[in-house]
């Protein structure tokens, strides 16, 4: 049997992946010797007078996105409590390099700048800017070593699937919506449709075998207005979770948002996921998590547009 963490490793491997995040755009899978997996085909309900949703990146453009995570959480092991919390505000970059003729576009994905912070029971706060010019703390060395560094080099067909994925720094990583695009379904959508994606989410077991959990991600067009398509997102867990420490492992990798994606221009304007998440007896009968948190992403000097009725 595997050994189970103190309270303070813990929280300490939680908050770990908490302010990693806004750079990986994800929670490290279980297993980080598989490859990628595919997103699946996204099947859509529709009518008449839908929306087609494309992504449309030109080659050698740069898009620049300021993402934000703000997670407080709560322990209880033992009868013994701790809470942290963590604010990073981050600068994710897409450097297209190249779009087929087919409309295949290829990206690398790279962080330029972070502001981190990490408080953790009545330890010290701890705090770090890129831009600083100083020494990272050695609970931020890692992400410090990827700044303006590739993490991966992507690239998507025009439905937002991943064709071919290089991995450079870090690992592949899965958070949210599991992927760094929306697939978007073939056919288009009208609002009030919707369209779902199956993924997979991996967690360790007891023993430290790979528990694969089979997840879907429903996507809903809400509203079209001056071209902007509004969309909801929520993930529902498919495959029967019982033990306790497997929730607690998943709970950060569970969607539940707002995404609003330009319909003209072909990109995401911006995102917010939130997560209000309890889990009860995950590292004993009367142990207890508590997990809140939210991220948004925000597009920076987004494209001109024109005005619609």
């Amino acid at each position: 049997m595997m050994s189970k963490p103190c309270k303070q490793g813990w929280l300490a491997a939680f908050l770990a992946i908490g302010w990693m995040l806004p750079l990986n755009v994800g929670v490290t899978s279980a297993d980080e010797t598989d490859s990628p997996e595919s997103t699946g085909d996204a099947k859509a309900t529709v009518s008449d007078e839908a929306v087609l949703l494309r992504y449309q990146l030109a080659a050698k453009e740069t898009l620049r996105y300021e993402v934000t995570h703000v997670a407080k959480t709560k322990t209880r092991i033992r009868g013994a409590e701790e809470a942290a919390q963590v604010h990073t505000v981050s600068e994710k970059v897409w450097k297209v390099e190249s779009v087929t003729e087919a409309g295949g576009m290829k990206f690398v994905h790279s962080v330029d700048a972070v502001e981190m912070m990490q408080k953790s029971g009545q330890a010290d706060e701890i705090r770090w800017s890129s831009r600083s010019g100083e020494a990272a703390p050695i609970l931020f060395q890692a992400v410090a070593e990827q700044m303006k560094q590739p993490i991966a080099t992507v690239t998507i067909n025009p439905r937002g699937q991943e064709t071919e994925r290089e991995q450079h720094s870090g690992t592949e990583m899965q958070f949210g919506m599991g992927g760094l695009t929306i697939a978007f379904p073939e056919e288009p959508v009208t609002v009030g449709g919707s369209w779902s994606v199956p993924r997979e989410i991996k967690a360790r077991g007891e023993a430290g075998e790979v528990k694969r959990i089979k997840a879907r991600d429903t996507f809903t067009l809400e509203k079209v207005q001056t071209g902007v398509a509004t969309l909801q997102v929520r993930t529902e867990i498919l495959t029967p979770i019982e033990a306790a420490s497997i929730k607690a492992q998943i709970v950060q990798q569970l969607s539940n948002g707002t995404i609003r994606f330009d319909v003209d221009a072909g990109r995401v304007l911006n995102k917010q996921l939130d997560w209000d998440e309890t889990v009860v007896g995950f590292q004993g009968p009367n142990s207890l998590l508590e997990y809140r948190a939210r991220v948004t992403e925000t597009l920076l000097d987004g494209p001109p547009r024109t005005a619609r009725r």
